[in-house]
């Protein structure tokens, strides 16, 4: 009998149908949950419902232990957070007491107290979801490096299997290469690699998806739209997500007139975003930081090629620049690359073709068989 707990610092939020949390966050734990008898959830609670965009955890043996949010990077919180993280400490204790198998939520302030209270539990299976960069020459905040110590330290931490992204060459035993997974097989549906070019008389569609905010770049990618104009080609520019700097951006737009080539569609379904997927050529992808980026994975599916900056494992993802491009954060740069790739139609078309197949091995019924191999050690 598995009694599996999991401590993560995503805000969940109750009401009459159960537990809610972030979309893409609990459609994965509920295939983990497949396999599992009994549940137990540390994590912080909101007091608000559930919106449309969050989902239900899905099992008849859950319960749910909230928490106060902690916070030691910002100075207001620091202090109720120290007031508070015994209360913290004591409910992770308690539910690694009650299981057999501890499931972290890692790099978070609350990842980070259960990879410390797991060193006094050496016998029980624990796995660890690492969703951010694991790459060792990466920038990375102190938190992040030290709980990526402690987990690396096959004697604090024992019985453990830590999912990367990406292939390090890490010598510790308990890490695992591993991935992430949007779309079922059945979602491997014929496309049609769009045509561009030669020459600009070709539509050239692009896609942004991602949070409104400095980390994703989203006004550098106007500007790769607004590059292009300038140049002569027909470009058009859809944007999907929200966030602080969407007041600023739709400004942008209306000073330099973009209102018919850039549209702000805010948040949407996933299939809504799809639908846009298999129409764009390229998706323009400038982040700062990244674990195992979806949004890659994603419009590699469904053949559009991915413009991105090397983080995390991308380069990896992109097969060395086979399925699509590393750029540099400057729109100017990357209209150069999609230019290039206008005048070599062919050239676009095999790497697209090649982006599709690759992202296609990666479909939720193979991450369920590697989730399985998981519990079941």
């Amino acid at each position: 009998m598995i009694r599996f707990l999991i401590i993560s610092p995503v805000i969940h939020k109750k009401d009459n149908k159960g537990i809610a949390a972030y979309t893409p966050y609990v459609r994965e734990m509920n295939i983990w949950l497949k396999y599992v008898d009994h549940v137990r959830v540390i994590a912080p609670l909101s007091e608000k419902a559930p919106d449309p965009l969050e989902t239900y955890y899905q099992h008849d043996s859950l319960s749910f232990c909230s928490v106060p949010a902690i916070n030691f990077t910002r100075v207001g919180y620091l202090l109720y957070s120290l007031f508070v993280l015994p209360l913290v400490m004591l409910r992770i204790i308690r539910g690694m007491i009650w299981a057999n198998h501890i499931h972290l939520r890692c790099p978070s302030n609350m990842g980070l107290l259960g990879v410390i209270a797991q060193i006094f539990f050496p016998h029980k299976i624990k796995t660890v979801k690492y969703a951010n960069n694991w790459d060792p020459d990466s920038s990375q905040a102190a938190t992040y490096r030290f709980q990526q110590h402690l987990l690396r330290n096959s004697l604090l931490t024992r019985k453990a299997s830590v999912l990367v992204y990406g292939d390090w060459k890490e010598k510790s035993p308990n890490i695992v290469p591993f991935f992430t997974a949007s779309y079922p097989r059945s979602k491997a549906l014929p496309v049609d690699i769009r045509r561009i070019g030669p020459g600009k008389k070709e539509p050239l569609n692009l896609i942004f998806v991602g949070t409104l905010t400095g980390n994703k770049r989203p006004l550098e990618c106007i500007k790769v739209l607004q590059i292009l104009k300038d140049r002569g080609y027909l470009v058009k520019l859809d944007m999907f997500g929200d966030g602080a700097q969407r007041p600023m951006l739709e400004a942008y737009i209306a000073e330099y007139g973009l209102g018919n080539e850039v549209k702000l569609w805010g948040r949407q379904s996933p299939d809504t975003v799809e639908s846009f997927f298999m129409k764009a050529h390229f998706l323009v992808f400038l982040s700062y930081s990244e674990g195992w980026p979806k949004v890659v994975a994603e419009s590699m599916w469904w053949g559009c090629m991915p413009l991105t900056t090397d983080v995390s494992c991308v380069s990896q993802m992109l097969g060395g620049g086979a399925r699509g491009v590393i750029v540099e954060p400057d729109a100017s740069k990357v209209a150069d690359v999609i230019e290039q790739f206008v005048s070599a139609p062919d050239t676009y078309t095999k790497a697209c073709q090649a982006a599709m197949d690759w992202s296609r091995q990666y479909n939720l019924e193979h991450f369920e068989e590697e989730i399985v191999k998981l519990i079941e050690v």
